[in-house]
């Protein structure tokens, strides 16, 4: 079984914020880097005890946040344009999951809270709202590639399962804050949601090891067990932005006849 694995930083155990943990010449960077190749790896070593065969870990994490001398030998690891979206998958995996990811845009009790940058109020397909997840789980979908692992927040797990039902997903740190911040611009939302409970990293690693075991078990045995939304075309993506410095809040929509991968890698057609 070959398996696509997206990772992210803002939803790793003891990752405490974003300025100091997940940006070059923050003070804690390079240990941020660390403990997500950690939960890479211990999703790395369950996925290959439940029955994978091949991984492929895409440092999805606009900076970089794997640190290749610390990955599992038996990982391969992708990083570079893959000319957009999905970021290299295909149909020739079995499987896609995700560790470190964070929930999107205007999730109550999430840390780190945002979808792409924190200039986003909310980013919708055909009126499903959507984070960063949920845009590479939509790609798959597409693909015929079931989702099979999110591993993050826990506000994050409550967004996988209710937009794949069926996916294995494992929560390391609860954010401690309500959301209905649409009125923020970027910098507000920005340091807004920064309290957060996280568990023990190793804890963290140990739950995400099982997880992934158990997800590629199921994968191998019962397939048809993950599901996906029943979204018809054409299909409709809409957006609503922040204010962002000079740039007043906006709006965007943009539509394709038959795909989403297509829809994702159109620029955003601002509403008069």
């Amino acid at each position: 079984m070959k398996i696509m694995m997206m990772t992210d930083m803002e939803g790793v155990a003891g990752v405490l914020n974003h300025d100091d943990w997940v940006v070059p010449g923050g003070r804690f960077y390079e240990k941020g880097q660390r403990l997500l190749t950690e939960e890479v790896n211990a999703a790395v070593d369950g996925l290959f005890e439940g029955g994978a065969s091949e991984i492929i870990v895409v440092d999805g994490h606009g900076h970089g946040g794997i640190d290749p001398e610390l990955l599992d030998e038996r990982a391969k690891l992708q990083r570079g344009s893959c000319g957009g979206w999905p970021s290299g998958l295909d149909s020739s995996f079995n499987g896609f999951c995700c560790v470190g990811q964070h929930a999107k845009a205007g999730t109550d009790y999430s840390h780190i809270t945002h979808t792409q940058w924190f200039n986003y109020i909310d980013l919708a397909i055909n009126g499903v709202s959507i984070g960063e997840y949920g845009q590479m789980a939509l790609c798959a979908m597409e693909l015929g590639v079931p989702s099979i692992l999110a591993c993050g927040e826990d506000a994050l797990c409550n967004e996988a399962a209710q937009l794949t039902p069926g996916v294995v997903t494992v929560g390391v740190k609860e954010g401690l804050l309500p959301d209905g911040l649409d009125h923020l611009d970027t910098n507000q939302y920005r340091a807004a949601k920064l309290g957060a409970l996280h568990l023990s990293p190793k804890r963290a690693q140990e739950l995400i090891r099982e997880g992934a075991a158990r997800a590629a078990r199921r994968l191998k045995s019962d397939p048809q067990s993950f599901h996906y939304p029943d979204l018809k075309p054409p299909y409709v993506r809409t957006a609503r932005f922040r204010k962002d410095g000079d740039q007043p809040a906006w709006t965007a929509r943009d539509e394709h006849p038959d795909s989403i991968i297509a829809l994702m890698n159109m620029p955003f057609t601002p509403e008069k």
